[in-house]
This record gives C-alpha cells, structure tokens and sequence, in this order.
C-alpha cells in the first residue's frame, strides 16, 4: 500500500537521497546551496512551493515537487510539477500513479484549476504513466537561460 503525504522536516535525508538519484537520472548535478533552498521552500508555508512524499514498503519512495503560480487565462492558480521521481526499486508498482493521484488532490485542495507538467520526450517510462491520466498535449517548449543570480538553470535539469 502506498501513502501519499505532505512532506515533513523529518524526511529530509529521504528526500535528499530521492533527489541525487532524480538529478543523477537527468545526468546533473544541483548545487547544495539549491537543494537546501528547494527543501527550505518546501517546508515554508508562505513560498509557493510544495512537495509529496510517497511512503512504500516502510520508507519514502518516491515524491513530487511543485509550483503553484497564477494564471492568465483563468482566476484559479495552476500548478506545475516540476519534478516527480520514484525509488528503482518500486517502479513499476504504482507509485508514481499514486503521486500524480495525490497530486490532483492536492491541487484541488489550493484551489487550482489545473495540474501540468513537462518530461523529456524519450522517458518512455515516465510517457507511459501521464499517458494513464491525458496523452501529452502536442506543446513544444522553449527556455532561456538567464545568467545572473544563483545561475541555477545551469542544473541541467528541465525547467
């Protein structure tokens, strides 16, 4: 069975671990000082950023970090997974499909009209899971980078 929870201060080095496998899939490496920060940011009330955490088989196994912005195009917020990852060892067992559940629950709670989020277009895994929720949309996206303040889009990992 798998839980799918707010993230706590005591699932950090969890979280931690969960995050060096996530950037090493995505051949990156995240400066600490952006890591302390996106964990700080998780656990602040007041920052726009959220994260779940999946507990399976007596640990955390996986979890999903997002962004919750304003919109254009309606009143309610949106909110963007900007990175979801689940443990190698559980693939497979409905983890992930778990996360993206709780996700749309979540969501909801805030008050959003609307969950999204980007994959690289080979991640045939990761496809196969949000094609269980919507086949992708057709979009293509477009980023710039803009040196400056922490340089943290020099990551490697998409944005």
């Amino acid at each position: 069975m798998t839980l799918i929870r707010a993230a706590r201060p005591g699932d950090e080095a969890h979280w931690r671990r969960l995050w060096a496998a996530y950037c090493a899939f995505y051949r990156s490496a995240v400066p600490d000082a952006v890591t302390a920060t996106t964990w700080g940011r998780i656990l602040d009330p007041l920052a726009p950023v959220f994260c779940l955490v999946a507990e399976h088989g007596g640990g955390v196994a996986g979890f999903a970090v997002c962004v919750v912005h304003a919109r254009t195009w309606s009143i309610e917020p949106i909110v963007y997974l900007e990175d979801l990852y689940v443990d190698e060892t559980v693939r497979g067992g409905g983890v992930g499909f778990a996360l993206i559940e709780g996700l749309k629950a979540e969501a909801r709670r805030r008050g959003a009209g609307q969950l999204y989020w980007h994959t690289e277009g080979d991640n045939r895994a990761a496809r196969r899971l949000y094609d269980r929720f919507r086949p992708a949309d057709g979009y293509v996206r477009y980023r710039l980078d803009l040196p400056g303040i922490g340089d943290s889009d020099e990551s490697g990992i998409p944005a």
